[in-house]
């Protein structure tokens, strides 16, 4: 986003005091305001929205590293961890997951494993800044400025804090400018001080922040802070707080959840294709980061000041570790779209979720065809590795060099191997795409002979590299392998805000109702009239004007890197490979065993009685029973199917009190540790409560330090 000015000022440090510090260094993204922070710039109407516009920086931290996906999506149903184990603990919740940092020293596989005090310091930041606004712009004169400075700033504390209190519980609540007061003296809130505190400041914020974006794409307005508001006050109701929640009108939250909601529904419409949101991202500061949807994002862009220490790295996260099993066909480069880093693996529950010959959201979320970019093995080698291979079948540069089935369980069409075996490159097989007639080096069913299998091509189970990715951060801008993205991370959505609807009328009874409220997202999700099944696209597409980007990469008529080349021997370019890699087709008609079809399809449900065959499924493994639990879950169910990978996942089914029995079902590596009554909630960070005194200086006692950290660490 070029229109907001983004700053974030040392000077607004104060509440790292927590941890005993007082400047922020070179390790937080800094841009130059051309100005200096002071009391006189925050009486002035100008600076006070500077100011105010430097709190948009801190969200960017959030997408800057491992983090990204290690709090949010790990440990719970839809991703576990691949063979990459940097942030391992945080999915299988082993005792490394404690309150100090882990290190190598400590058992983290390396030094890139997310802190449990990361999160907890850099949201005191944001919330130090916040205060310093909130403290200083009700001196300014115009009211239009007074009252965006302070909205900004209640909305940056509010959601601050939010993210604390899914993440600790209660935690320090600091509404007042420390002043560059090193302090160390705190009491911790309890639950519903610091939730209360979240929904006051969201209150603020609804009522302060205009309806327009004025500062541009990715203005925070009126309709964030209500979808937030109503996040807030549906966590309210939710399980986590059924210990004390029972003081507040159930009826009266959740029909204010319900109005919110329906104010951004109204306000802020769908996007017309559910992968204008992803898959259709064209190039840096694309149209498609101004649909109307989108509520909140993370910005980003080409220049330096949005990149390095926190540039948006989340394009690493999604991809199998291709380039390492497909036995070099598919090279890896900044022609496609993420790098190969095999975080976050898809679960059999995510697969199995969706409706496969109707849901377009599938096939339009998941990278199912990998191009053959690299043809150097002569036919004869092939053939000699792969016996049954005829020379007839062999590939050449862009056709299939890996593809994903993403069949069902009951699917019988690959049983025994029908079409030959399947296997990974660097293995002897000989699956040959009865579509294409051709071999395909690198080849994967989700099932074969009724048993889930894509965890078995690689290595162990619990930690292969062979899975299906999504797309969702997918980013052909890049001018270097490893170098930033440039796209806009997408934090909140109109998307979520009808599910947030839906679980609200389901809390209150109203189940009918919840599935008229979802049947509007699964509508969009259908596949159109005339719409061609078999084709995929994703961000990939920003590289090449003439593919769909805005304009050509930097890079495009330089040499492959990777040295990709044909038979003869020739070096791609960059342009050669992208073509070769970038297929525009998925395997929809090869998982799915439909004959091909340009009709319409039905994802309505008609009653809450009568829930899709795939939700059934899952909620008898559940166990679910009565219409509440049933209803929830599918609610949870649907999440999956509209916001996979779309960072909140644990704060939801922590939320919800869904975590651990849903873990438990469907995410293997963490079913073995997770625990009621503790992984519900992170530990504090030890290194904060270590330098905790009392008013007169003194040290905390053992039990005194004790009684400041969650249940069972």
């Amino acid at each position: 986003m070029r229109s907001i000015n983004h700053k974030i000022v040392c000077g607004a440090l104060a509440m790292l005091s927590l941890l005993g510090m007082t400047s922020c260094g070179d390790d937080f993204l800094k841009e130059d305001a051309g100005h200096k922070v002071t009391d006189a710039l925050l009486n002035d109407e100008t600076g006070a929205l500077k100011m105010a516009a430097g709190l948009y920086g801190n969200l960017r931290w959030h997408f800057g590293y491992e983090w990204a996906y290690g709090i949010t999506l790990y440990g719970c149903d839809e991703f576990t961890n691949g063979a990459d184990l940097t942030s391992e603990c945080w999915n299988t919740y082993d005792n490394r997951l404690n309150p100090l940092d882990l290190t190598p020293a400590l058992g983290a596989a390396n030094k890139n494993c997310p802190a449990v005090s990361a999160l907890w310091d850099e949201m005191y930041y944001g919330i130090a800044t916040a205060n310093l606004v909130i403290d200083k712009a009700v001196n300014v004169q115009n009211e239009d400025a007074r009252n965006k400075a302070l909205g900004e700033a209640y909305f940056l504390r509010g959601y601050n804090y939010y993210r604390l209190f899914a993440q600790y519980g209660g935690v320090v609540l600091q509404t007042e400018p420390a002043n560059g007061e090193v302090k160390k003296n705190f009491d911790r809130a309890t639950e519903e001080q610091t939730l209360n505190q979240v929904i006051s400041d969201f209150e603020q914020a609804y009522n302060m922040l205009p309806k327009d974006k004025w500062r541009g794409n990715g203005t925070w307005t009126r309709y964030t802070a209500a979808h937030f508001l109503a996040k807030a006050l549906l966590f309210r109701q939710s399980e986590r707080c059924n210990s004390w929640n029972g003081s507040y009108n159930k009826e009266q939250d959740l029909n204010r959840v319900i109005s919110l909601c329906d104010e951004v529904i109204t306000a802020c419409p769908l996007a017309a294709d559910y992968w204008d949101l992803y898959a259709k991202w064209t190039g840096v500061d694309c149209k498609n980061e101004g649909l109307s949807e989108i509520l909140m994002t993370a910005e980003h862009n080409e220049d330096a000041t949005t990149q390095g220490r926190f540039g948006n790295r989340t394009y690493n996260y999604f991809d199998p570790q291709f380039s390492n099993f497909s036995a070099g066909w598919v090279q890896r480069g900044q022609y496609i779209g993420g790098m190969d880093f095999q975080r976050c693996r898809p679960t059999e529950y995510t697969y199995s979720v969706f409706d496969n010959v109707n849901d377009a959201r599938m096939w339009k979320t998941f990278k199912t065809v990998y191009g053959l970019n690299n043809a150097a093995k002569t036919d004869a080698k092939i053939m000699e590795e792969n016996p049954g291979v005829t020379a007839d079948q062999i590939p050449e540069l862009g056709d299939e060099g890996i593809i994903f089935i993403l069949n069902k369980k009951s699917d019988s069409r690959f049983d025994n191997d029908a079409y030959g075996s399947f296997g990974r490159g660097g293995v002897a097989h000989t699956f040959v795409n009865p579509l294409t007639g051709k071999w395909v080096p690198n080849a994967f069913a989700v099932y074969q002979n009724g048993q889930y299998v894509m965890n078995t091509y690689n290595g162990a189970t619990s930690s292969t590299n062979v899975f299906c990715g999504i797309n969702k951060t997918a980013d052909g801008s890049r001018t270097g392998e490893k170098g930033d993205a440039h796209r806009d991370v997408i934090m909140a959505r109109t998307g979520e805000t009808y599910l947030v609807k839906a679980e609200a009328q389901v809390r209150l009874g109203k189940y009918q109702d919840a599935i008229t409220t979802v049947n509007i997202l699964r509508a969009r999700g259908q596949w159109k009239q005339g719409e061609d099944r078999s084709y995929y696209t994703d961000g990939s597409m920003a590289f090449l004007k003439a593919d769909g980007g805005d304009k050509d990469n930097s890079t495009a008529t330089a040499n492959s890197v990777k040295k990709n080349k044909d038979k003869s021997g020739h070096v791609l370019t960059n342009t050669e490979a992208y073509y070769a890699t970038m297929t525009h087709t998925n395997t929809y008609y090869l998982s799915t065993g439909i004959e091909p079809t340009t009709d319409a399809s039905d994802l309505q449900i008609k009653s809450y009685t009568q829930l899709p065959a795939e939700d059934e499924a899952i909620l008898s493994a559940l166990g679910c029973s009565g219409d509440y639990d049933r209803m929830l879950n599918f609610i949870f169910n649907e999440r999956t199917r509209e916001l996979l990978g779309e960072w909140n996942r644990w704060d939801e089914l922590s939320r919800a009190g869904l975590l651990v029995k849903r873990a438990k079902a469907f995410n293997p590596e963490a079913a073995p540790n997770i625990k009621s009554g503790k992984h519900e909630l992170r530990p504090i960070p030890q290194k904060f409560i270590d330098v905790l005194q009392h008013e007169d200086g003194t040290n905390l006692s053992d039990a005194e330090k004790k009684a400041w950290q969650n249940p069972g660490y």
